[in-house]
Order: structure tokens, then sequence, then C-alpha cells
């Protein structure tokens, strides 16, 4: 055996607690590095850990018994002092720890495999943009069977386990300061639909916490609803919990409710105790000190009514949560979540950029380098589904943790990127490590690399370009906060009209405006600054902390309806019998005339609106016969609902449509034709997307409707004109092609395997269908599509534009859509060219020199309203009047009728000119209907009292329904309430002959 000095310690997990040396001469072959080959090397050095022990090969420590005495016989060093050094040798001991250093991915991995071999279907995370409109992001790992618990639609497996990742920022400002507060955490579950319930639930989490993960049950406590005597009994009598260490705890913590209404149901905890020598008397297991609460068993069996009173559910379900972060830190035995192997190494990227070892941090720095750790697996995962930074929703999210991780990053004293580019960014660089820890947690991030990065760099560049001065603005008014408060005695405090030009004009988020008060002692009015926000502000709070559930009607009305099958792939008619009629939310057995119905069939050649495509459009006939009335409904529109159950909207044109009555259904065959046109238009957009901007750009959203397309992206520039030429060429080309499309029937790991591209917002079973136009694209979609690329004929861009943050829109029409497009086109400059007297190709020159012309003209008009504004300024400077005694100030203030703004500030300027230092000047027009121009110019001499233009101004501009602002010496408002005009310049005049009197004195 090849002997190997150790100059490190071997490999350590995070949670490998027990730290102990080895002498640098020990005999270790050199293979056994390379048993976790990613593994980093400890920070210590001729140090090993007690995990590393476990780890090793029999070869190597034949008697692990025997190492574990000797560890205990010498001097230990652990990252946590909390942590029991002790136990940890124990369990060695008593062979419990076989898989020592438990990982954060092994843990999920076990927790996956226990239910999985308990019948469960494995299933994948949602994304974090749920299909839910109640909530801005998923923030349960139930929210994607919401619909199943809800009886909206069937359940594919009677049981089901996933790790889903999840995201709240309702308590960011816990972040760092617990030790187990998260915006992103992972949320391990195991769900029954109306399968097994409490007995099952209980006993698998009790093996699963005590077997499979080795906790010691004297360990562990129990939370049960007061009222929950099956849950107590279930605990006690089969799974041996002493009745000391369950709790029967009220409504407010152990009764989960959805909302008002809907299913509900008392629900039991599992908590672990690091301090079992305190004893069974008072204890709280609220106590974050001493408990933490990993596990949450949900017993959904009632339905709460609009009278508040509770009925059992027809079907009761199971809906539980393992905290995978929380289970983490007791198995890795550290100190809180944060040191545990899913967020300790972007910690410590973050501590090597910043230059501040974790371990000799201060309590300041460790906050400040754990908000880091978190925010970044946040910003990370949010961009990689799709989440672009903005001033709105779920944008404003992610905006405002990548902003709060900026400053955060400065205060640790991180320059530049961190590595020497005092010009770069430093959060591209740490996510770099959340993307390395991501395997095992979301695959697809990793191929999303290139466009997280650049998004990243890109916002924060943005950001501090502004951030330096915002923070010596905030300073200065927080100052001024502070020296006010003092003169008057009262509570220093930060207005909300200061707190929202911070946001709007630094891109300050309020929290973070409001952390910086904080630590002066200075709170901030909430209340203004949601006034100044309105329906920015409004739409950032639309994040939910709770999944709400409401039982509606919805599932009674379908009841009895069976899941619509489709034909519309193959035939555009066919015979259906109708299952149900509904009319304004209610069932009936028939329809007649002038009637606006939902009809509900067994089978439809119609397509539901989905993957972006609308509903077809066509008719239902009943052919008159003996005994049966003839009827046409006419159909506008079709969705689904519940799950598959296609719902045919439209209106009854002629006789009387009954349940039961057998109809032909027909598809308006020229508007389906449009839909496939575009659809597959659509496909081969995205494909010449990818070729001419780059792989990484990727859908955000689609219309596939019958006069035109729209296709949303993800880019963080406009395309130049010839980018949007060269996707045409593209298009083009393919459709010229004349390929023949091909579409197969495959499961999901297959046609991913394949390099199929999902569509953004769908959701896709076991079985999939692909379409693929064959070298050109591949994807995954249930639309309908043209049997080859030549039926598009054509195709044109029609607009391409920004709709948010990194967000672009393209507009296109294909086929029919595009002959009437080039058709409208071509009638348009016909009668451009008749009207100018020019041919089509000398329309621009023609035009610009018109709009030369009319510049010229423009500019000779402005000059000439501004003489005459002046030449009306020195009339009016002799009405100047004088105040003060000792010093006198000119002041003048007056209303120049309908005179514009530009010519307004001219004869500010003229007048400010001509009257002798110190003069105000204030001046009011109404240039226009429901406008108003104010401005007001101070010489030095005013200035220097304190005075300034810029404040004066703004309470003037509001008495006539505006605002505005500007220097010291010269300030511009305008309002939309003329008739308020007069009395705001008198206000204006009594103020500040009122202040100028006072300051003279």
């Amino acid at each position: 055996m090849e002997s190997l000095k150790l100059p490190q310690s071997l490999f350590s997990s995070h949670g490998g607690k027990v730290i102990v040396p080895l002498p640098t001469s020990s005999l270790l072959p050199k293979s056994t590095f390379l048993i976790y080959p990613n593994r980093k090397l400890a920070l210590s050095t001729d140090f090993v850990t007690t995990a590393t022990v476990a780890h090793l090969s029999a070869n190597i420590f034949p008697c692990r018994h025997c190492v574990v005495k000797q560890i205990r016989s010498m001097q230990f060093t652990t990252r946590s002092t909390s942590a029991s050094v002790q136990s940890t040798a124990d369990e060695l001991m008593e062979g419990k720890s076989k898989d020592l250093p438990v990982s954060g991915d092994s843990i999920r991995r076990r927790f996956i495999d226990f239910y999985a071999s308990r019948g469960h279907k494995v299933l994948p995370s949602a994304s974090l943009v749920p299909d839910d409109p109640t909530v801005l992001l998923t923030i349960a790992g139930m929210l994607q069977f919401k619909p199943i618990f809800l009886g909206q639609v069937p359940r594919q497996v009677p049981r089901a386990t996933t790790a889903q990742r999840c995201i709240r920022t309702n308590d960011v400002e816990n972040v760092g300061q617990t030790s187990r507060h998260h915006t992103f955490f992972e949320m391990l579950g195991n769900f029954s639909f109306g399968d097994y319930f409490k007995k099952e639930a209980i006993r698998w989490a009790w093996e699963l916490s005590t077997v499979e993960f080795g906790l010691p049950a004297d360990r562990l406590w129990i939370s049960v609803f007061e009222d929950d005597n099956e849950a107590f009994e279930i605990w006690h009598d089969e799974m041996g919990v002493p009745v000391e260490r369950i709790k029967r705890m009220g409504e407010d913590d152990n009764f989960w409710t959805s909302g008002v209404t809907g299913p509900c149901g008392p629900c039991s905890e599992i908590y672990y105790d690091f301090h079992p020598e305190r004893g069974y008397s008072d204890t709280d297991l609220n106590d974050d000190t001493r408990f933490i609460e990993f596990y949450n068993l949900v017993f959904m069996e009632f339905n709460k009514k609009d009278d508040g009173s509770l009925e059992p559910l027809k079907q009761k379900n199971i809906d539980t949560g393992l905290g995978l972060e929380r289970i983490a830190r007791i198995l890795q035995k550290v100190s809180n979540n944060y040191e545990t192997d899913l967020i300790y190494p972007i910690i410590e990227k973050t501590s090597e950029l910043a230059k501040v070892p974790y371990g000799l941090a201060d309590d300041h720095s460790k906050l400040n380098l754990k908000i880091i750790g978190d925010h970044l697996r946040a910003i990370v995962y949010l961009i990689s589904d799709g989440v672009v930074p903005s001033n709105i929703g779920r944008g404003y999210v992610v905006r405002r943790l990548i902003r709060r991780a900026v400053r955060t990053g400065r205060m640790l004293g991180i320059k530049g990127d961190g590595q020497g580019n005092l010009e770069g960014a430093f959060l591209p660089v740490i996510a770099g490590k959340v993307i390395e820890l991501s395997a095992h947690i979301n695959p697809d991030v990793k191929d999303r690399t290139p466009r997280i990065l650049e998004e990243l760099k890109r916002e924060e560049l943005k950001f501090v370009q502004t951030l330096e001065r915002g923070e010596k603005y905030l300073d200065q008014m927080l100052v001024e906060a502070l020296l006010s408060a003092k003169a008057s005695g009262m509570v220093p405090r930060l207005s909300g009209k200061d707190a929202f030009l911070l946001y709007d004009t630094y891109g300050f988020p309020v929290e973070i405006t409001a952390e910086v008060a904080q630590e002066r002692g200075v709170s901030i009015d909430m209340t203004g600054f949601d006034i100044e926000m309105e329906n920015q502000r409004r739409q950032s709070q639309a994040a939910h902390s709770a999944v709400k559930l409401a039982m509606g009607n919805s599932a009674d009305l379908t009841k009895d309806v069976s899941d619509t099958k489709f034909l519309g792939y193959e035939t555009l008619s066919a015979t259906a019998v109708v299952e149900s009629l509904i009319v304004n939310g209610n069932p009936v057995p028939q329809v007649s005339e002038g009637s606006e119905v939902e009809v509900f069939l067994n089978r439809t050649p119609f397509y539901a609106e989905s993957g972006g495509q609308i509903g077809d459009h066509g008719f239902l006939y009943v052919p008159q016969g003996e005994n049966q009335q003839k009827a046409v409904m006419e159909i506008i529109d079709v969705q689904k609902s519940m799950g598959n159950i296609f719902v045919h909207k439209g209106t009854i044109r002629e006789g009387v449509l009954e349940v039961g009555r057998e109809v032909e259904a027909a598809v308006d065959a020229k508007l389906r034709q449009r839909a496939k046109v575009h659809h597959t238009a659509t496909h081969l957009l995205q494909s010449a997307l990818k070729k001419v901007i780059g792989q990484e750009t990727s859908q955000a959203g689609s219309l596939v409707a019958f006069e035109r397309l729209r296709f949303d992206f993800n880019f963080h520039r406009p395309l130049i004109d010839d980018e949007l030429a060269e996707i045409e060429r593209l298009v083009n080309k393919w459709v010229g092609d004349a390929t023949p499309l091909q579409t197969k029937v495959m499961p999901l790991a297959d046609a991913k395997g394949a390099g199929a591209i999902a569509m953004f917002g769908e959701k896709y079973g076991e079985e999939v269908r692909v379409v693929e136009v064959p070298g050109v694209s591949m994807e995954l979609c249930g639309g309908t599509h043209v049997s080859n690329t030549s039926e598009i004929r054509g195709f044109k861009i029609i607009s391409e534009q920004g709709i948010a943050s990194g967000i672009r829109r393209i507009e296109a029409v294909a086929g029919d859509a595009f002959i009437e497009y080039v058709n409208a086109r071509d009638y348009h400059m016909k009668q451009l060219c008749s009207t100018l007297k020019v041919k089509a190709e000398e329309v621009t020159t023609r035009v610009e020199n018109l709009l030369e012309e009319l510049r010229i003209t423009r500019n000779e008009a402005s000059t000439l309203r501004e003489k005459a504004a002046v030449y009306k300024a020195s009339i009016m400077a002799t009405k100047a009047i004088s105040v003060g005694t000792s010093e006198k100030f000119r002041v003048l203030v007056e209303s120049m009728e309908d005179t514009d703004a530009d010519s307004l500030k001219k004869a500010a300027e003229y007048l400010i000119e001509t009257l002798e230092d110190p003069a105000a000047v204030i001046l009011g027009s109404c240039p226009g209907a429901d406008k108003v121009s104010l401005v007001a110019a101070f010489t030095p001499g005013v200035v220097q009292l304190g005075i300034q233009a810029g404040k004066f101004i703004g309470p003037i501009a509001k008495l006539c329904g505006g605002g505005g602002g500007g220097r010291p010496n010269f300030a511009q408002a305008g309002g939309r309430k003329p008739e308020n005009l007069s009395n705001a310049l008198e206000k204006a005049r009594s103020e500040i002959i009122s202040v100028l009197s006072e300051k003279a004195k």
C-alpha cells in the first residue's frame, strides 16, 4: 500500500461534525479519495471527521469500533458547538449512522425511495410559476394537487410522492435571523387521494423518521389537534410515543384550513428535541432554541361550509410536508439550516469573495452571508423557471431578492465581481455554485446557465449604477428625518413619498429602504408609500403565504359528465350526444332559440383552448326528424373544465336543444386551418429564434389565434432589423422546403431524451404527443398542426416589442392571414403613392422631406411663441412687489393665460434675470383643455435662505390636480384642473410673501 501524506483532511460533507487529527504519516490508499471525487477537502489541515471514518472501507479500518474508541480519546473541533460530539460517536458504535455523513441529496432520494416502495407514484416537482391564478408562486408541495383535492380533476394515481421546490417571501426579514427561515426551500411530501388515511400516514412518518433516518425515538415530540383523539391514540397506542411527548394544540397551530370555506382538517407534526435534558415540564414546542418541527401531516377530512360548520369529505386525503433543509440540519448535526450541505457551499463561495471566513465572522457578517446563501438559491431557480426581474408581480419578487443580495454583498465588502474586476458582477459567480448544486433538484437549471448568469449580471450592474447615488440620497433623507425629529420631539419618520422616490428613481425596493432606515432608528410612512405605489404595489402583494382551496359548484355541475373524447386530430365533424346543458351556471334539461348555453358532449371534434391555441368555432346541428325539431347552435368558444371535460360555449340560433339528444358537431374548417398554420409557424419561429439569437432563449407565453400568432420569449434587448429579417428568411425557407410533419405519442422521459421542447405553461402526463418538423423543430404539443410546412404558404413578422423587463414579444401572420396582411399593406402603399404623387420606392424620401419641413415650421412657431411670452413678461415685470424691511425681496406671481410650458419657462428665465436679486417668480398658465403649467424661479439670494423652488411648487401643483419639482432655483410642475389655477396662484403668492417676510426678520 503506497503511503499518502495528508496535507489536508479527507473530504468532509457538511454535517460530518466530529473532527479529529490524524498523523500526517497515516497510510491510506490514494483510491480512498475517489470514493467521493466531488467532495471538497475540509478547511482544517490534518483533520478528518468521524463521518469520514464511517465511509472508509473495511480494508483501511477493519475495526471501526477501535477507530471510534481512538477518536473518543482525542480532542474534538466542531464548526457548530451545539452539535453533540458524544452522540455522533455513540451512533457510530451502535451502527445507527451507516450513511454518515448524510447529504441533502441522499435524504431527498431516501425519502422518495421510501414512499415509492410503499406504492406511491414518484412525480416531478412543479415549476415555481404555478398554473393557479390565486397564488403568485409555488408556496407548498400540495399546490400542484389542488385540483384533485377540490374534485375538479380525477386522480391519476391513488398516492404520490414529490420533492417540490417552493418560494415564500412573506417573512423575508427573518432570513438569516432564525435558524430555519428561507425564501427558497424544498418540501418533501407524500400524498393520498382518497386512498390511505391517518393510521398509515402516521405509521410511515414514524418509520421514516426512526428507522430510515435513524432518529432517536426519545428525541421526537408530537403535536395533535386538541380534539383529534384518533391521531393521539395512534401515536400513543400503536407508535408507542409516551403521552408526555404528545401535545394537544389549538386550532391556530394544528387545524389546517385552505380558506374561509373548502377542504380542511386537523394536522399532526413531528418535532425534534435538541435538548432532551431539559425534561418534560413546561415544554413549549414553539421554542426554537429547543425544538424544530420537521414533518407536518394534514388529515384533510372535512369541508368547511359557508356557515362555518364542518361536514365530512366523501374523499379523505393526506397532504404531508417534510422540510428538507430542516431534516438535513438534524441528520447532519449542525446548529442551523444554513450550515447544511444544501446551503453552506454557497455561503463558502460568498465568504471567499468577501474574504470573510464564516467560522471567524461576527454575527452581523454571518447574517449577511446567510442572506446571500438563501437568496441566491431562490433567484437562480426563479430565473430558471422563466421569471425575469421587473417591477410587478413575481418579477418584483426576484428583483427585490437580487437587489437585497447586491446590497448585502456590498455590506460584506465585496467589490465588483469579488475576483479583481471592479466593473464586474459578483452574483453570477455565486450563482455558479448554486447551479453546481442543482443537479438533483432540477437538472434543467444547468442547461439554462447562460440565461441565468446573463440575467443576473445585467440586473446587478443596472442596480449598481444607481445604488451609490440612491444610498447617498437615502442617507441625506435619514439625517434630515433625525434632525427634524430631534427639533420637534417627534419619532423619526421617513415620508412615504420619499420612500417611493427611492423606489421609482433609484430602484430601491421599499423593504431595503425600511431595513436601512430601521438600522438608523427611523420608521417609514408605509401608508403614504402604498398610496404612491398604487397598482404596482398592489400587484407586488399578490404573493400569498397560504394555498386557498374553495369548493365551488363546478364539481357538482359535472359530477355525472364523463371526460370528453377528442376526435379533432382525425376529423372535423362527428356525431355526439349532449350529456349536459348549463345556463348561467345552472344545469337545465333544454334550451331554446336565442339562449346562450354551455354544452357538454360525450365526444367532440372541437379543439378546446390550451397550449396557447384558442378553441375552435363551428356548429352543432340536430336534423329535423319525425319526432324531433331541427336545432342549430353556433359554437364561439371551447374550453376545458375539470380535467378533460370540453365545454362548448355558444348560442342557440334555431330550435330547441335537449339533454340526451344526438347532434352533428361540425368545426369551421377554414378557421381550424388558420389556427393550424399559425401553430406550426409558432414552432418554426421558436426554432428560428434559437438559431439567430441563441439557444438560451426560451418561450414565456404564446397565443395561436385565427388572425395572427403571438410569441413571448426571454431576451434582454430589442431585436435589430437584420435579426428579424433573418428569422423571417429561415421560417419562409422551412415553409418552402415542404417538409411533412411527424406526430408521435411516447413516454415523457423518452420525448425529453430525444430533445423535445416543452411548451410554456403546459402540464404533461406520462404519455405525451410530440410534433416534429424533421431537422427543424421537435416540441411536446397537444395542438393542431398542418401536415406539411408548405400549407403555411408565407410568414411575416408584424411587430417586435418589449412587454416586461427581459421579455420580448413577436407578433406575426401566416397562411391566409399573411396574404391578407400583404394585400392590405399593398393597398395602403398605393394610396400613399397616389397622395404624395411619387412611386413606391420614393415614398421614404418624400416623407422624410415632409417631416423635415414640418420640424422647421414647428421650431419657427415655437420661437415666435417664446418671443411673445418674453414680451408679455417684460410688461408684467412692472407688477413685481417688494417684501421685507431691511432687505427688499422682489416677488412676482402671475397668470400667463394659455402660454405653453416651454414659453412659460422662457418667460420665467427672462424675469429672474431682469428682477434684481433677491427675487422670486411664480407663473402659471392653461395651455390646453384639462392642462395646467406652473413654474417657479428663485434667485441665489432666495435659495440661500433655504427656500427651494422644487419643494415650493409641488404643493401648489397639487391644488391643480398635479405635481412636479426640480432644482432649488428652478422648478416646473403641471396639473389637470385649470379651474383651480387662480386659487393656486393666490396660495403661492400668500405663502411666498409669508416665508420671505419671516426670513427677512
